[in-house]
């Protein structure tokens, strides 16, 4: 979770355009990079995370499963190859092949808000997958962390 200085509305448009999201969306070091991108239920967005040098992409896509405009909206997320194809995690092979994110938009007034993502392995991950998951939690808190930290400086950037 975190609190933003910027409207709902604008972290909500931060997070379903490819063009904000490009420039904001990965951990620390990392430039993005927007394949395609069909905002609506069913539709997906796919997308690289490109190391400082250029070297390495990470692909990945995620799938909407629910949109409540502004509000709400679950997520089905994996890495991938550049065609948009599951793979496993290029320096993970273990971690679990399908996560669902759950995102939560919440005004708070003041031109603050809130948002909250649940990352969760999908129902079915094996116990290795899980067992992996559970011991990189630290890890995900301090990359989770980075990755608002670059929105929350985007943000700033973006006229309301």
């Amino acid at each position: 979770s975190r609190e933003f200085n910027a409207p709902r509305d604008l972290v909500w448009d931060a997070n379903t355009s490819a063009a904000h999201m490009e420039k904001w969306l990965g951990s620390k070091g990392t430039t993005g990079h927007a394949q395609s991108m069909d905002f609506r239920e069913g539709g997906s967005y796919h997308y690289a995370q490109r190391s400082p040098d250029g070297t390495l992409s990470m692909w990945g896509r995620m799938t909407y499963l629910r949109i409540e405009p502004k509000h709400h909206m679950k997520v089905l997320n994996n890495f991938s190859d550049e065609k948009g194809n599951i793979t496993s995690h290029p320096m993970a092979p273990t971690w679990p092949k399908l996560m669902h994110w759950d995102m939560r938009f919440e005004e708070l007034g003041e031109n603050r808000s809130r948002l909250t993502i649940t990352w969760l392995p999908m129902e079915g991950s094996s116990a290795e997958e899980l067992a992996m998951f559970d011991s990189a939690r630290s890890g995900m808190d301090q990359g989770w962390k980075h990755t608002f930290d670059k929105l929350d400086a985007y943000l700033a950037t973006v006229n309301v």
